[in-house]
């Protein structure tokens, strides 16, 4: 009775090591490698890049032009108010005592303005005009406008300005600012105005 269950017992074991060990062993699958760009791949990108620069640079000059051209815009709009400032400065006015044609100190510092502006503009060339009140002769009236722009020109050339460059001529009392008959508008007609006659176009300040 012995040897048969010993039988039996070494086929239970048997059959427990197949059973535990017979089974084969899992095996692992490698990832697949990552696959390599291609050529055109590379191709694209690297021209996508190249329209990427070349958009930018494009953007670039296009912004500078614009910058250059805003400057010079901003150049000539200064230098369009610079004459005008300049040009009125040389325009305004001096004026004479009644029967007078020197200077008055006042109208000297005027003067000088204009002597500053003639000196940085040397092709700028003016015309002064004498004029008068509606008292007298015309025929003393034309004289005496001629004696008042001719002082305001000695007075320019004494100041170092060519007398070649400045113009005198008389209006007499034709030409009046003030059409009133009282000493507030003869003491406006008594005056010399000045004119730029050539060199005008573009005039700097002194």
């Amino acid at each position: 009775m012995k040897r048969p269950l010993q039988l039996v017992l070494a086929g239970l074991l048997t059959a427990g090591v197949f059973a535990c060990g017979g089974k084969p062993a899992p095996t692992t699958t490698a990832a697949p490698a990552a696959a390599q760009p291609n050529a055109d791949s590379l191709a694209a990108a690297d021209k996508a890049r190249q329209d990427s620069i070349a958009a930018a640079q494009a953007a670039e000059r296009e912004a500078a032009e614009r910058l250059a051209q805003q400057r010079v815009a901003d150049s000539l709009a200064a230098l369009g108010k610079t004459t005008d400032a300049v040009r009125t400065m040389l325009a305004t006015m001096v004026h004479f005592d009644f029967d007078k044609s020197n200077i008055r100190p006042d109208d000297a510092g005027i003067l000088d303005q204009k002597v500053g502006i003639l000196r940085a503009n040397g092709n700028a060339r003016v015309r002064i005009a004498g004029h008068c009140d509606e008292r007298g002769s015309d025929e003393y009236n034309l004289a005496l406008g001629n004696r008042r722009a001719t002082s305001a020109k000695q007075y320019l050339v004494s100041h170092g300005i060519d007398a070649g460059r400045i113009e005198t001529q008389s209006f007499g009392k034709e030409r009046p600012l003030d059409s009133g008959h009282n000493e507030d508008a003869w003491s406006k007609n008594r005056r010399d105005e000045f004119d730029v006659i050539s060199g005008g176009d573009v005039l700097r300040q002194p």
